[in-house]
């Protein structure tokens, strides 16, 4: 019997007892490019796992590409959590590419779903407007750069160095499969419990992990969060780039209308706070240029060749906006052609109507009392007289006396009293 003892002990130990409590796993789920709302979310979530004592933390992700920055701060998350921390790329055909690749290579595992793919990972960085030089120096330096941070990531868990630095050099992508075959990633699941169950008694972040038939809890994003992560995506944010134009321009054309003016200044606030991705220079002109010749064509009206050219000229400058942030933030063109359209109306029809006001004459108003002709009901002098304009009595001075009846001419207005002169 002794003999035994030690055995029967070390099967309890390894062995729950029957009703004991399974382990609880968090999730989160990445969809679309990794901007600084992203990065926030992961590392509050990595703190509530944290609090929540799960097993670990499950990264639902699906993503082509992001902001270096905002990558950063993902991997810098990870790195310091107490938390075993779970890539999983899927569902089948999901992507992590760019930022993706980064993050996922960061994860204490990695794992995909059949037929998803990961690679691309040439870096984006922060920084408003493009500002690349003719040589490509800063691509260059950015490119080594993401290539050493990459190399780094990639032997700290002992995966494939040689294929992630050319993920970043030579944008490689590799399939699941693939990716499996060549020590890129752990795991290939097919779903969520097939994930669990491959990852139960798996060694990650120095704990033994206890999965199987783990309750999921899902950690859903928080509305600040929902809402930055909304302002951040490149059709929004030049949506909100068109309502500044057109409520500033819109106020400066028609004075007192106030709406116009606030609708244009929130959404310029708004736009700064999400203007983080890096938009080309020649896109940017465009989009001024187009600007440019709508208005010229409303002063100096030219049968619709300035309108035809700044419809082009926004048009392409649209389609290049974005084109430095890399794959994922393009302007599609169903966003593209109606802000198009939209924006030649406006000019033509609200812009140009406010400015082709201003320049018409006065139409009502006491001014449009100067040059009437009308009979004195009394005789006028520069003392006294009276006249009626419009229903209304007036008093009316004349240097020249005017019998009662005679016509006068108003040639001017002095406070109530009307300036009047004999009309012959």
């Amino acid at each position: 019997m002794k003999r035994w003892l030690p055995i029967a002990a070390a099967v309890l130990v390894a062995c729950p007892m029957p009703g004991a409590a399974a382990g609880r796993v968090d999730l989160i789920g990445i969809n679309g490019p990794i901007g600084p709302a992203t990065a926030d979310y992961v590392s509050r979530s990595i703190r509530q796992a944290a609090a929540d004592k799960a097993e670990c933390l499950v990264v639902r992700l699906d993503t082509p590409s992001g902001l270096l920055d905002s990558t950063k701060q993902i991997v810098q998350a990870f790195y310091a959590s107490t938390v075993p921390v779970v890539v999983y790329v899927e569902p089948e055909g999901a992507s992590a590419g760019s930022a993706g690749c980064f993050i996922t290579l960061a994860a204490d595992v990695a794992a995909m779903a059949p037929h998803s793919t990961i690679g691309a990972a040439h870096p984006v960085s922060l920084g408003g407007i493009d500002e690349s030089k003719p040589d490509d120096v800063m691509a260059k330096k950015l490119e080594s750069f993401g290539a050493s941070f990459i190399e780094s990531i990639a032997a700290k868990h002992h995966r494939n160095v040689d294929w992630a630095k050319s993920a970043v050099r030579e944008s490689a992508s590799v399939t699941a499969e693939k990716a499996l075959e060549l020590g890129v990633v752990e795991i290939i699941a097919r779903d969520m419990p097939d994930l669990l169950k491959q990852l139960d008694g798996r060694q990650a972040g120095g704990r033994r992990l206890s999965t199987a038939g783990a309750e999921t809890a899902p950690i859903p994003m928080l509305a600040r969060e929902k809402l930055f992560q909304m302002l951040w995506r490149p059709e929004v944010m030049f949506v909100l780039m068109l309502i500044a134009v057109y409520g500033i321009i819109g106020e400066l054309t028609s004075p007192g209308a106030i709406l116009p003016g606030v609708a244009g200044a929130i959404a310029f606030i708004l736009l700064y706070m999400a203007s983080i991705v890096p938009v080309s220079v020649a896109g940017l002109a465009l989009v001024i240029l187009a600007l440019a010749l709508f208005i010229i064509d409303v002063f100096a009206p030219t049968h619709g060749i300035l309108t035809f050219g700044g419809v082009v000229s926004f048009f392409v400058g649209s389609l290049l906006f974005f084109d430095q942030a890399g794959p994922g933030f393009q302007l599609s063109l169903a966003t593209i052609i109606p802000a198009t359209l939209v924006t030649a109306a406006f000019f033509l029809f609200v812009v140009g109507a406010g400015l082709r006001a201003q320049r018409f004459p006065v139409r009502i108003g006491r001014e449009t009392m100067i040059g009437r002709v009308i009979p004195a009901l009394a005789g006028i002098d520069r003392d006294a007289g009276r006249v009626l304009v419009e229903g209304e009595y007036w008093s009316g001075r004349s240097e020249t006396p005017v019998a009662e009846g005679q016509p006068v001419e108003i040639v001017g207005i002095d406070g109530l009293v009307l300036k009047v002169k004999p009309k012959h």
